[in-house]
């Protein structure tokens, strides 16, 4: 999910989302190899959300958390558009679509 607030260019906003892709499967193959391996056996879905802002993006980490799907922060090193430390993207998963959807499903697509 990209801070919609941080109007991000196209081109920007993949990138984070990308990077939160890379670092939830590295967690993923870690701590939970199960849910990695129906995850990459059904085609590694993915869905890129976006949040209108920071604080909104903070409540669906709280929810995400609460309802025990993996999550991860994306802070942007700062060499275009953002200030270094930015928090630009929160990734989730993987987790069955019935345990995302009640903390997604709400959600716009990006």
């Amino acid at each position: 999910m990209v801070r919609g607030e941080l109007r991000l260019t196209a081109g920007k906003a993949a990138v984070q989302v990308a990077h939160a892709s890379v670092l939830l499967t590295r967690q993923a193959e870690a701590r939970a190899a199960r849910e990695f391996e129906l995850w990459w056996a059904g085609g590694q879905r993915k869905v890129a959300l976006v949040v209108p802002t920071l604080r909104d993006l903070e409540e669906v980490e709280r929810r995400a958390r609460a309802a025990g799907i993996p999550t991860v922060w994306v802070e942007d090193a700062g060499f275009t558009e953002v200030p270094p430390g930015t928090r630009t993207c929160l990734g989730l998963g993987p987790a069955p679509d019935s345990v995302l959807d009640p903390v997604t499903g709400a959600l716009d697509l990006l």
